[in-house]
């Protein structure tokens, strides 16, 4: 017993011996965000562990807009908003019917069509930037947030379908032939049945398309141009073009625009574990 306890403890120890600097080393880069953002502009590249006279201001001229580079602060940060919760949304009803019909219905070609989809991720994204700005010129659409938001969903939905789809294969097809035996349509099926087993991976799906939007600079570079349609990472490239770039209120703006997703992760955090684990359901 004591050697098995001897040998439990020493697992644990290098568990921590590579836990710890792993922790640390992610950490740190969030710790000088953290730190430009409460630090004055002369004392931002001081060096020091933590600022000498920790300040809030860099926080209230974001907020206010005081600074040029900030004129359309909250509008690119509705902007944000707008085109990852659209994003969120139509990649979960493209993937959840294409999902259904593919694992449940068992449409003919279906896996054909999502396995030609999924071979569009052996080709980078950054290829695809250009013919996308092509393709929504020819359809008027660029300068609107309807282009960045159809590219994002083009871009989310292959691995949101790929995904959903393995998790409804996972689900008992005893409960579609009682359903069916009772009379239900392939509507009631999908409403009834499938979307109410299925919540915890459509929630993970959702925030996973969600984020991608969010986090989104390419795209939104190639496909907004007007200060008032791009999105805050796009803004926030402008603070780089500066010759003197004001560092801490970059690093501030940064911060705050962290601070949603990070949100939305921990509210639905438990939802997220259990779409990662659906395939243990068996049938």
């Amino acid at each position: 017993m004591t050697r098995f306890s001897l040998a439990g403890i020493a697992g644990e120890a290098k568990l921590l011996l590579i836990g710890i600097p792993v922790l640390i080393w992610t950490l740190l880069p969030i710790y000088h965000l953290f730190l430009f953002a409460i630090s004055p502009r002369d004392a931002a590249f001081s060096g020091n562990i933590w600022p000498e006279e920790p300040t809030l201001r860099n926080f209230e001229i974001v907020l206010n807009q005081d600074h040029y580079f900030l004129i359309h602060f909250w509008q690119q940060l509705a902007n944000s908003l707008i085109v990852a919760i659209a994003t969120g949304v139509l990649t979960l009803l493209v993937a959840t019917f294409a999902a259904f019909a593919i694992s449940r219905l068992k449409v003919e070609g279906g896996r054909t069509v999502m396995n030609l989809a999924l071979f569009t991720y052996f080709i980078p994204a950054a290829f695809l930037a250009v013919p996308m700005y092509r393709t929504m010129g020819i359809y008027g659409l660029l300068n609107s947030k309807w282009a960045l938001i159809l590219a994002m969903v083009t871009v989310a939905s292959p691995y949101a379908i790929w995904v959903l789809k393995q998790a409804s294969d996972k689900l008992p097809y005893e409960l579609d032939e009682a359903a069916v035996v009772d009379g239900a349509s392939p509507m009631q099926l999908f409403r009834l049945v499938y979307l109410p087993l299925m919540t915890p991976s459509l929630v993970a799906v959702g925030t996973y398309a969600l984020l991608l939007a969010w986090n989104e600079y390419l795209y939104a570079f190639l496909l907004l141009s007007r200060d008032t349609d791009i999105t805050l990472p796009v803004a926030l490239g402008n603070f780089l073009a500066a010759d003197d770039s004001p560092w801490e209120l970059l690093m501030t703006t940064g911060l705050i625009y962290a601070l949603p997703p990070a949100a939305i992760y921990y509210a639905f955090k438990r939802y997220m574990v259990s779409g990662l684990t659906a395939g243990a359901v068996k049938s």
